[in-house]
């Protein structure tokens, strides 16, 4: 990649978000990681932005002056500017300008490994781009107009380049909107079925935090990970062995950023749905940056806002959804000079866990980092649910759910019937309701003997929970089996043929 040497320049305004220790430390790191070579910096504090330049003419001067002297042959602004004002800044500072979303699309371009990835990249650089069509041509003649080279049928007005051009990125738009809603579809479904039958854990937090090195640790792996912003933009799930028989599903999601495009929120949303339908977060956070404080808002924000968005869709599909649960994990907690840092987070979030994202130098599970343990433990409470004692019934052809439940729950005792088998046992609740999904054919009693009813709507039984398999004769045939909306058909069909047998009835 040749790299260009840039200079960095932003306006502070009172309600600016930023890094008050490094004001430009995000955006230096955005334009090397683009393939820029920062020479310069420059800031200028406003009550408001100047409309036409977002600068002020004085600062205009100064800003193509150090371009001049630094040989610096773009500007990076760390704002979202609108077309008109890049083009009166290009045309003030005689240098090519971008400015944030423009440069964190491009990071996101050069980082798109997938198929899926590359899809939405694409589309939110289209989205980016439609608008500014006008600034980036500068051949906006008519195409064979009065007099053109296209002979007979093709003289007149003509059409503009930049019609061709928007009609051109329309229609692709279009396109990729139709293969991303499918995709959207598609993973919709995939995360609903797995959720249906197991515990869902999702992995998020500000780029660079350290997901996707928690994430291979916790589990088989698989995820890229590198010390730079956006070494990784696919999720990826995998098994994670809690011990005891009881594992769920991990999900390893893109970061976060400050000011993050909307069109590239809007793009990734399917990736961001294994995020905001799992049943525990993990925001991972880099307590060892000095600006830990504001990317911890900036993913609270961002979650926030997509969960209300997939609350409004829920409730008008009127489908069952609850915010997922979360758990802070203070990463990189062993970098730290003392404790001091992690008391105080611990006491901005009650819960938070100082946790080390590396693996153990021997691999033994027994030998685990900071807080890896702690964290088990607690997702592991959280997927069992309470533990009650309950009386499971269920058919002895049920081998292989039998055998979930006795590694899965600590079995008191067990009692065999005509076909059937009785299970006491201590079970969390909430592994019982994700056994219940799929297999109505179980009758479950708790202590006392009363039915056993399960909180999710979903799963609440509309007909009588267990049918007994056992030939006892033909009242617990298909006599007993038969529906009663047949029933009644059949003694209809019989009187009006006058062969109703009464006695029998």
């Amino acid at each position: 990649m040749r790299s260009e040497r840039a200079v960095l320049a932003a306006v502070r305004l009172p309600d600016s978000r930023f890094d008050h220790s490094d004001p430009f430390g995000e955006l230096r790191s955005l334009a090397e990681q683009g393939g820029a070579v920062v020479v310069a910096e420059l800031t200028q504090n406003l009550p408001k932005p100047v409309a036409g330049t977002y600068m002020g003419a004085g600062k205009m001067k100064e800003l193509k002056t150090l371009c001049e002297e630094m040989n610096a042959s773009t500007v990076i602004f760390d704002h979202d500017l609108s077309p008109k004002q890049i083009a009166k800044i290009e045309g003030a500072v005689g240098k090519k300008v971008i400015d944030r979303s423009e440069l964190i699309l491009d990071i996101f371009a050069g980082r798109a490994t997938s198929a899926e990835a590359q899809l939405q990249v694409e589309l939110a650089q289209l989205e980016y781009t439609f608008p500014r069509l006008r600034a980036m041509w500068s051949h906006l003649e008519r195409i064979v107009g009065v007099g053109g080279i296209g002979g007979i049928g093709t003289r007149g007005p003509g059409e503009q380049q930049l019609e061709i051009d928007r009609r051109l990125v329309q229609r692709r738009r279009d396109d990729l909107s139709k293969q991303i809603r499918d995709i959207q579809a598609r993973r919709r479904r995939e995360v609903q079925a797995r959720k249906a039958e197991h515990f869902t854990v999702g992995i998020v937090g500000y780029t660079n935090a350290g997901k996707s090195t928690l994430f291979n640790t916790l589990t088989t792996g698989g995820a890229y990970a590198d010390n730079r912003l956006f070494a990784t933009l696919m999720t990826r799930t995998r098994d994670w062995d809690l011990g005891g028989g009881l594992s769920v599903m991990l999900s390893d999601t893109v970061g976060f950023v400050r000011d993050l495009p909307t069109n590239l929120i809007a793009a990734f949303r399917a990736t961001l749905e294994e995020a905001t339908h799992a049943d525990v977060l993990l925001i991972v956070l880099d307590v060892s940056d000095p600006a830990a404080e504001l990317q911890y808002d900036t993913v609270c924000k961002t979650l926030d806002d997509l969960l209300k968005e997939v609350a409004k869709s829920r409730d008008e599909s009127s489908a069952s959804w609850t915010p997922p649960r979360r758990i802070v994990l203070l990463n990189k907690a062993d970098r730290l000079r003392d404790n001091r840092e992690v008391l105080i987070w611990q006491q901005r979030v009650p819960g938070a866990i100082p946790i080390c994202a590396l693996p153990s130098a021997d691999g033994a599970a027994h030998h685990r980092q900071l807080g890896q343990a702690e964290l088990a433990d607690r997702v592991r409470e959280l997927a069992r649910g309470s533990i009650e004692e309950l009386r499971i019934t269920l058919a002895l052809g049920e081998s292989r759910l039998i055998t979930i439940i006795e590694n899965q729950s600590d079995v008191i005792g067990r009692e065999y019937a005509d076909g059937t088998v009785t299970i006491r046992t201590k079970i969390g609740r909430e592994q019982l309701e994700r056994l219940m999904v799929g297999r109505p054919r179980m009758e479950i009693r708790d202590s006392r003997g009363k039915p056993w009813v399960p909180v999710s709507p979903h799963l609440r039984p509309t007909e009588p929970v267990w049918i007994s398999q056992s030939p006892k004769g033909p009242k617990a045939g298909n006599a007993a089996r038969k529906p009663r909306s047949a029933t009644k058909k059949a003694s209809k069909v019989e009187k009006g043929r006058g062969k109703a047998d009464t006695s029998a009835s």
